[in-house]
């Protein structure tokens, strides 16, 4: 037995994902540069260790909606600490950090006519 609240902690990995909030780049960047920090990171992302079907999945969950960024983690089994994707683990506790700039864009982003 064990307190009412305690049972709500038990699967971290059920814990339901959210934006990122807000921030800000060091510099104004344009939508482009942006997509080349995004592709840097994630053609270099495996060899930060962890399984690379974890990391497409990362990816394919980046670049989701919520529900279905969800449905991604979920279904792949990725652990989910922070709620904004920044932390996460696999089931064999490997960590996957991703950076904001991947899940959300800067608040200075320079838009382009």
């Amino acid at each position: 037995m064990g307190c009412a609240g305690s049972r709500d902690k038990g699967d971290e990995s059920s814990k339901k994902i959210r934006k990122p909030k807000a921030w800000k780049h060091s510099e104004a960047i344009t939508r482009a540069q942006l997509t080349q920090m995004r592709e840097e990171f994630w053609d270099t992302a495996p060899h930060y260790g962890g399984r690379k079907e974890i990391w497409d999945a990362l990816r394919a969950a980046a670049d989701a909606d919520l529900t279905l960024a969800q449905a991604i983690v979920d279904s792949a089994g990725v652990i989910v600490q922070n709620p904004d994707l920044t932390l996460c683990y696999d089931e064999r506790g490997a960590r996957y950090e991703l950076p904001k700039y991947v899940l959300s864009e800067p608040t200075n982003l320079i838009r382009e006519s």
